[in-house]
């Protein structure tokens, strides 16, 4: 009788695979289409931990379930597999990047198999494939095109130890310098010539886009804060005794009067033109100090507003009284203009500033309290003509008259910057440019794609910024026009980024012999007409800004270039909450808190961890890894595998039906649908642990719920479903059967709930007939052992009755 789940999970998942019975029909259009995809992984050497798959089996209950009730699904997985952790490990160990990540997804793919999930392998992407980033390649050529790329001389982050840009995401602040988030090494601010891609020409569209989607409102408020609209004015200052005009963007111009300085960003273009000889050579150093901090570190709530004089001033529009203008860190020059008129008195960063320098604090609206800055509204003072106005009526006059003076207009600001695309590293995909020596740019022949990254053994990037691709063969570095003219290409890679901001659209060119069809044919076009977009995306929030943010700022490109026809790629998005270590902290090596889904599917197999992961809590909540959990759920599966095989347990399954199950069968079959479609599988799974108790205590078992039932555990537990599916004498996989449903005339039960109290007080609640009298209500209490427990040693005084509600007893 003993289940060996080694051996039986093992057979099914071979029985999957060779039948192919999770192959997705991709040009079958006849079906309703479910498309659920999960962020695919980055495959890392030390492979998958529990925390992974719980994503993964959530996807893979929603699938199993589409594809019994007649869906046709896409359920697809592959790999994000270029970027700087494996050319780190690389480096570091001597091994060939390309050669490691193979190792590396073999490894993953062997333990998302081990897990029994619905995958179609056919489909599988992974990025650093010819075949795939060729059509990373095509859509940089469309971007380009729409001039959305361009080459430009930009600042960035800088690692002279990893010789690569950093994105301010891969850096952290540690005692106040900038290091790379990955190593701890130094990072500093440089001009570098970069590809940059125009995402900010797409703010308002991603902005809008949000508004109908099905997300996490905490994701689309991440998104809309990162895009950061404001709308606002934009107001020139004149500067005294000088050309230069100094441009603001506030959203706030009806603080103008409470002006008391400017403060421009270090990197601010007029700085030099502004600065006077005597502030030259602390305003040179500042600048230089500034390219030590991040973004947030320079805007840090909890951080002294420093910054320095550059010796100008500028006069107030309409006072014409004398600003100082400062350079100061905690402005920065990517927002508004780089550059902002400080209102101490009304603003907590320049409430600051004006502090630490010994600024004036204008106060320009009532308040009670002038030892902090007022932030809210109410009546202004001491600004001239609009004492006494509200704030609409206030910000028209000011815009008014500004535009009269020709120094001011109505003006949109984001926060959103366009997106530094260049790395300096081998592991990534070429850029399909040339530079020709006539000083011209030319994409590469889309005949010509893809742009084959070359082999080479020096792939050490230098500390100077120069490209590993610069020790690249001649025969790929350097190329001639027919015309005669020599070229060179780039030698730049793309962030890793790029992969992962179309696969969702790879997995549907995707043809069952491995190659893709063409992006722009008609045939993509009628996949891509019916798959899209991806019904259920899962993943993890660390992904709710840029990937997703780029993703949709490339789909929405092609949504306008009418390559795609929706305009949002992803309906629906759920964050998977975390698996912690047993310490309730996240798993990590360092910490030692790490489980091996391996060591785990060994002991108690793949069912037992699918089972565990999705019943130990809420999908989108983080919780703790906890062995006993595990047991517990691995006796409820032998409890099941007890039922059908078990001589004593066996003779109760009849093909007759005493209906004794059938009001808590078909309260299962509801509550399992309700709660797979609302996502809540940890209660699904409760109503299985209790339709299984109920079993044990029925007089017979009617064989077709419990066969029904192997359909409902199916999407949790397949692997056991599957073995006690074919017991039953099914012959083809319990995946092509269909679902169960559920007769709500059964649901109508003729039982309800009573209390039984002590002297007023409820101790238990009972299940017990409706509508029984005194009498007979009486006589089931008292025979209940529960009852007779709280009554031990007591002495009934009186008893109340109230049928269908409580039974009160007065003891003493």
């Amino acid at each position: 009788m003993s289940y060996n789940h080694q051996q039986i999970e093992k057979k099914w998942q071979q029985y999957w695979l060779k039948n192919e019975t999770f192959k997705t029909n991709i040009d079958d259009n006849k079906k309703p289409k479910s498309y659920i995809l999960d962020m695919f992984p980055y495959p890392s050497g030390s492979g998958l931990h529990v925390g992974h798959p719980k994503g993964y089996c959530a996807t893979d209950v929603i699938s199993r379930v589409k594809i019994m009730n007649g869906f046709n699904v896409l359920h697809p997985i592959g790999w994000d597999a270029f970027g700087l952790p494996a050319e780190q490990y690389a480096l570091n160990t001597g091994n060939n990047p390309e050669t490691f990540t193979k190792q590396n997804i073999n490894n993953f793919r062997k333990q998302l198999q081990s897990i029994g999930l619905s995958f179609d392998y056919n489909k599988e992407v992974n990025t650093t494939e010819p075949q795939y980033y060729k059509w990373t390649q095509w859509i940089f050529i469309k971007l380009y095109e729409q001039g959305l790329a361009e080459i430009k001389d930009v600042e960035v982050n800088f690692c002279e130890q990893l010789g690569t840009v950093l994105a301010n995401e891969e850096i952290i602040n540690i005692n106040g310098h900038m290091v790379s988030e990955r190593g701890n090494f130094p990072v500093i601010k440089k001009p570098m010539r970069q590809w940059v891609l125009k995402i900010t020409k797409y703010a308002e569209k991603l902005l809008k886009g949000l508004d109908d989607l099905d997300w996490p409102n905490s994701v689309k408020e991440l998104q809309r804060n990162w895009i950061g609209k404001s709308v606002g004015t934009l107001v020139d200052f004149v500067v005294e005794n000088n050309k230069c005009k100094v441009s603001i963007f506030t959203s706030r111009v009806d603080t103008i009067f409470g002006v008391s300085f400017l403060v421009l960003a270090p990197e601010h273009p007029l700085i030099h033109d502004l600065t006077t000889s005597e502030y030259s050579q602390a305003i040179t150093q500042y600048c230089l100090d500034a390219k030590t901090k991040t973004d947030l570190m320079r805007q840090g709530d909890d951080t002294l507003k420093s910054g320095v004089f550059t010796g100008s001033y500028a006069i107030h529009p309409f006072t014409k009284s004398k600003l100082p203008i400062w350079v100061g860190d905690y402005v920065l020059n990517h927002y508004g203009t780089g550059a902002i008129m400080g209102v101490p008195a009304h603003d907590s960063r320049d409430f600051i500033f004006a502090k630490n320098k010994n600024l004036p604090i204008n106060f320009i609206m009532k308040t009670n309290n002038k030892n902090e800055p007022f932030l809210g509204t109410s009546e202004y003072i001491n600004s001239d003509f609009i004492n006494g106005k509200d704030l609409e009526t206030a910000t028209n006059l000011i815009v008014k008259k500004l535009l009269t003076l020709k120094q001011g207009k109505v003006h949109t600001a984001y926060k959103l910057r366009d997106w530094l695309f260049s790395r300096q590293r081998y592991w990534g995909e070429p850029f399909p440019i040339i530079y020709w020596e006539d000083g011209t740019i030319s994409t590469v022949n889309e005949q010509q794609l893809p742009v084959l990254l070359p082999k080479m053994t020096n792939i050490k990037p230098s500390n100077s910024g120069n490209e590993p691709l610069t020790n690249a063969p001649n025969s790929w570095l350097h190329v001639t026009r027919k015309d005669g003219v020599k070229g060179k290409r780039e030698i730049n890679t793309m962030p890793q980024w790029a992969g992962s901001c179309w696969y969702y659209l790879a997995y549907i060119l995707k043809n069952d012999d491995g190659t893709y069809c063409d992006f722009n044919s008609a045939i993509a076009q009628k996949r891509f007409n019916y798959w899209l977009p991806v019904d259920l995306y899962i993943g993890g929030q660390e992904h709710a800004v840029l990937h997703l943010l780029y993703a949709r700022f490339w789909h929405l490109v092609l949504y306008d270039l009418k390559l795609v026809s929706v305009k949002e790629p992803f309906l629906k998005l759920v964050n998977q909450g975390m698996i912690l270590g047993e310490n309730n902290e996240k798993m990590s090596k360092s910490r030692g808190n790490v489980v091996n889904p391996d060591d785990i599917i060994n002991e108690y197999g793949a069912d037992t961890l699918r089972i565990y992961e999705m019943f130990m809590g809420p999908l989108t909540a983080s919780l703790p890894w906890l062995n006993s959990g595990l047991v517990g759920c691995y006796k409820f599966l032998m409890r099941i595998y007890r039922l059908v095989n078990k001589d004593e347990y066996k003779i109760k399954i009849t093909t007759k039906n005493d209906k004794s199950l059938d009001t808590i069968y078909h309260q299962t079959v509801k509550k399992v649908t309700n709660d797979i479609n609302d996502l809540n599988f940890n209660t699904a799974i409760a109503q299985l642990m209790i339709f299984i108790n109920a079993c044990y205590k029925a007089p017979t078992i009617y064989q077709q719920y419990l066969v029904n039932f192997l359909k409902l555990l199916n999407p949790f537990a397949p692997h056991i479903a599957e073995e006690l599916w074919f017991q039953f004498g099914n012959k083809e996989s319990i995946n092509k059967s269909q679902f169960p449903s559920y007769d709500e005339k059964f649901l109508i039960t003729s039982e309800v709930t009573i209390a039984i109290q002590i002297n007023g007080k409820t101790k238990i609640t009972l299940v017990v007939k409706e509508n029984l009298n005194n009498q007979e209500l009486l006589k089931v209490v008292n025979n209940e052992e529960k009852v007779k427990y709280w009554l031990q040693d007591k002495t009934i005084i009186k008893t109340i009755c109230i049928p269908n509600k409580i039974v009160n007893f007065v003891v003493k």
